[in-house]
């Protein structure tokens, strides 16, 4: 298990939580971050600023919801796994992003996209609704389910699914 893996399952013991979706403005209070939606423009999905007094996640309010909940805990992962003060992520996609516009390092970014995804879609939980509910990937409605579920976009269940490959599970008989 990765360090962001481990860092996220952690958290959601350390707190108990157990089941999906992941409240994520409430772990953010129970971390003593304050957490603000603002106009960050359309290019800044989100920001960590920590500073002697504590630390704020930013998050652009117009983005949806789904897309504020894995930014959130993007955020999260750079306040739990990186030291840095400021981290500013911009970008439109889930994909990491280039370095250039980012605070933090590619190595810092995929650490704190992996820190998101395990902690709103940890694997254990994952594998149990794959096979629960004989997801069935290529129809629309079982994928939104799962999606609405978590309360993560198809994008990011996509990617989470892929990289746990949970894919063939899922699409295969029992």
């Amino acid at each position: 298990m990765s360090e962001p893996e481990r860092a996220a399952s952690a958290l959601l013991k350390k707190h108990g939580i157990v089941g999906p979706p992941v409240d994520v403005a409430n772990v953010t209070k129970l971390l003593g971050i304050s957490l603000q939606l603002a106009d960050l423009g359309e290019d800044c999905s989100g920001m960590l600023v920590r500073a002697e007094g504590g630390a704020v996640i930013g998050v652009h309010f117009a983005h949806p919801p789904n897309r504020q909940r894995f930014t959130i805990a993007h955020e999260l992962g750079h306040f739990v796994l990186h030291e840095g003060g400021t981290y500013v992520d911009r970008g439109t996609t889930l994909r990491l992003r280039s370095v250039a516009s980012n605070s933090g390092s590619i190595v810092e970014e995929r650490e704190a996209n992996q820190f998101a995804a395990a902690l709103l879609m940890p694997a254990a939980w994952l594998r149990r609704e794959v096979k629960m509910h004989a997801i069935d990937l290529g129809d629309d409605e079982s994928l939104r389910l799962l999606c609405e579920r978590f309360g993560v976009s198809n994008q990011a269940m996509m990617y989470r699914l892929m990289n746990l490959r949970l894919l063939d599970d899922a699409s295969s008989p029992s």
